[in-house]
């Protein structure tokens, strides 16, 4: 059973190791932007084996009010379908109960990645912005 805790302070490498297991180059190719982002956000909860190995994380920006955004959610690969992600997202839900809005954005169905995470976040009670009669919007960006 992994723990689950509030963290404020990141290794850089443990970062890295993290992000890079996803594929999450646009975080881990600026380890020191992505330390400051997880720093600046309202809350950062890690999920730890009993001999404080990282296995995975959760982040959120959040008026703390009225909306909670949940900006990453990552496992290392080498731990996922074991509960993880679950236990994170589920933390924060209770964390976030007395926020209106509890968001996050994921990969579009069409992507590799976007069948799984779809149905994981449906799994959890999530549904899309238009089922729930929403829509998101973006501004494109030259990567």
């Amino acid at each position: 059973m992994p723990i689950i805790a509030e963290e404020s302070v990141f290794d850089p490498q443990e970062m890295f190791e993290l992000y890079d297991s996803v594929d999450w180059a646009g975080y881990s190719s600026d380890v020191d932007k992505l330390c400051r982002g997880l720093a600046n956000s309202h809350l950062v909860i890690t999920a730890r084996d009993e001999s404080g190995t990282l296995l995975g994380l959760a982040r959120t920006i959040s008026d703390d009010e009225s909306v909670c955004y949940v900006q990453d959610l990552l496992v290392n690969p080498k731990f996922h379908r074991q509960g993880i992600g679950r236990q994170l997202i589920e933390h924060l839900k209770q964390r976030y109960t007395h926020c209106r809005f509890f968001l996050l954005s994921t990969d579009h169905e069409s992507t590799p990645e976007g069948p799984r995470n779809h149905a994981f976040y449906r799994s959890l009670g999530f549904l899309s912005y238009e089922e729930k009669r929403m829509s998101a919007f973006g501004l494109p960006r030259v990567r």
